[in-house]
């Protein structure tokens, strides 16, 4: 499940940069040394890198994307691998960091980062981002990933939860969170060095989920490592996200305990919503706000201005008067999405993470197996399977270990206390000098090294992301605005994607090409001002395009325009303008 978090090859968002910007003309393109030659090779900075393999491929290898998909073709390049900082942790287990980089042949002297996801443990393909089915790699970028310093395979004690058990080790959360980032960045530029014999003329990270976090943690800790950064739908607070992943499970599953259960078997909490049911909450989020952006088009442009109580006058509107039937929702039902979609908080209405924006996506499948897992084809929650142990053991202190079952986790996330146990994810204990939010949360609004820098930002989010909600991700921008004085923009945008999930899919326009946007702004000055988008095949509207918008501005139809299912029709405004 930990893929699900990942978007690392951040194929729903077509993110590769297709645009090619000119070389920097001081910069001749160097001819690689041998690949054999990094293997044992020795003088690194750092100590402790070692090369472990160093493999030539010929054009035409085809490796793993993700989610059952394979890239395209690459080309010829250079691929290692790599160990460093190995060492036994307080808890017994041995842990190092592990990394993997292409190296192309014909390098265009640019340098991609690739994120990780969920809670990593994976090296990653180290391709690159990727659009219609091309890569960074093929592009010329060379690509380092990492696992961020503990392994799947060997840091997956049983006893301690399996593969969320590093939870136990202080370092190697503070390598999750943030340390394994530098020190894998800092090898990297080394074997760039040594291959190639010089530096990138321009570096950059691109990310989503965990991988979105990452590039946060650079910007604000590391600013200086890159000219731009991709950090889509960013869990930059996810310890506190996993808090909210608690709260919708107490929600939702009271719908289906029967009184005096104390838990649930985790495949009733699937029965919480029929698939109709969130049809019908579908339709009156677009009854109560789909025209809010002057068109009704079953996407909610302006999605920010989509009010509670609108929303709830239509889902009213939708009620059974009697008993449940397939075509009303229960009055519990009703509630129980109001009280989810506030966001949690405790027992005297102190908030614990953001609230969620009525969107058109909840009726996805996206949505729902994060929320409440599948029934069709029994899936868990991943709000439990996954959340649940990486709040008890990773984001707590001290570090709780659970049965690794989709069950255990449930049952913790029933028994969570809002009053009591939030208070564990600031704390430190004996062992623990820092607390999990200390090592892992990257939602500082001070990017002033950054932008000193020189460094561009984009934040692609989609605003049905059931997990990290776009609302603190535009709370987050706005506080960096205000500490920018209004000029944020300058260095930094938010593109919301209306109706789409977590890093892709859901009814929305999920298919565009940010990294190339990114690309442009650093090398070109161009700061992306709309960011062209298409529906897929499993939308409800394949191949419609739309622009997306920075925050605060929405798309709306020009005055006048007839085709309204491209692009073209639309521009970036105002939310309040007509």
């Amino acid at each position: 499940m930990a893929a699900m978090l990942a978007g690392t090859a951040l194929t729903g968002m077509a993110l590769a940069g297709r645009v090619q910007p000119e070389t920097p003309a001081a910069a001749a393109m160097p001819a690689p040394r041998a690949c054999a030659a990094l293997l044992g090779a020795s003088g690194w900075s750092d100590p402790t890198l070692h090369i472990q393999t160093a493999e030539d491929h010929a054009a035409g290898l085809v490796v793993d994307a993700g989610f059952g998909a394979k890239t395209a073709p690459l080309p010829a390049h250079c691929e290692i691998s790599g160990v460093m900082h190995e060492r036994t942790g307080q808890d017994g287990q041995r842990y190092a960091i592990h990394f993997r980089m292409r190296l192309p042949d014909a390098w265009n002297r640019r340098f991609v980062y690739q994120g990780g996801g969920g809670t990593n443990g994976e090296v990653g393909n180290a391709v690159g981002p990727a659009t219609g089915g091309a890569t960074a790699l093929a592009e010329g970028y060379a690509v380092i990933s990492q696992d961020s310093g503990h392994s799947n395979a060997t840091n997956a004690d049983p006893a301690r939860g399996g593969v969320v058990s590093f939870g136990f080790d202080a370092q190697a959360r503070a390598d999750y969170g943030h340390a394994s980032l530098k020190a894998s960045y800092d090898a990297a530029r080394a074997i760039l060095r040594r291959h190639y014999g010089g530096d990138p003329a321009r570096s950059y990270f691109a990310g989503c989920s965990k991988g979105g976090q990452e590039g946060m943690a650079f910007a604000q800790r590391y600013p200086d490592a890159f000219d731009g950064i991709l950090a889509a739908a960013p869990g930059f607070a996810l310890p506190k996200a996993a808090i909210a992943e608690a709260w919708d499970t107490q929600t939702y599953a009271a719908l289906v305990r029967t009184p005096g259960e104390t838990s649930i078997p985790i495949s009733r909490l699937a029965q919480a919503f029929s698939d109709g049911d969130l049809s019908l909450a579908r339709a009156a989020v677009l009854a109560a706000c789909d025209a809010k952006d002057g068109l009704a088009d079953g996407l909610v442009g302006n999605f920010a201005q989509c009010r509670t109580p609108d929303v709830l006058r239509a889902l009213r509107a939708r009620q059974c008067s009697g008993a449940k039937q397939a075509s009303c929702l229960a009055p519990a039902q009703i509630d129980a999405l109001a009280k989810a979609f506030g966001g949690p908080h405790d027992s005297r209405g102190k908030p614990l993470y953001a609230s969620y924006p009525w969107d058109a996506g909840l009726a996805d499948t996206g949505w729902r197996i994060w929320k409440l897992g599948l029934t069709t084809s029994p899936v868990p929650a991943i709000n439990a399977s996954m959340g649940a142990p990486a709040l008890a053991t990773i984001f707590s202190t001290p570090p709780r270990a659970l049965a690794p079952t989709p069950q255990a986790g449930l049952d913790y996330q029933l028994r969570y206390d809002f009053d009591r146990d939030p208070a564990a994810i600031f704390a430190t204990a004996p062992g623990f000098p820092r607390s999990a939010w200390e090592d892992i949360s990257a939602r500082s609004s001070d990017l002033s090294r950054f932008r000193a820098h020189g460094g561009r930002m984009l934040v692609p989010h989609g605003a049905s992301d059931p997990v990290f909600s776009i609302n603190d991700t535009i709370a987050w921008w706005s506080d960096v605005d205000r500490r920018n004085g209004g000029r944020a923009a300058s260095f930094v945008r938010v593109f919301p994607v209306p109706g789409m999930a977590h890093c892709q899919g859901g009814p929305a326009t999920d298919q565009f090409d940010a990294f190339a946007a990114l690309v442009r702004w650093v090398e070109q000055g161009a700061a992306p001002d709309r960011i062209e988008a298409a529906a897929g095949p499993m939308t409800p509207w394949p191949g419609r395009t739309r622009p997306l918008c920075p925050y605060p501005l929405v798309a709306r139809p020009i005055p006048g325009a007839t085709d309204t299912e491209k692009a073209a029709a639309f521009r970036c405004v105002a939310a309040t303008a007509g």
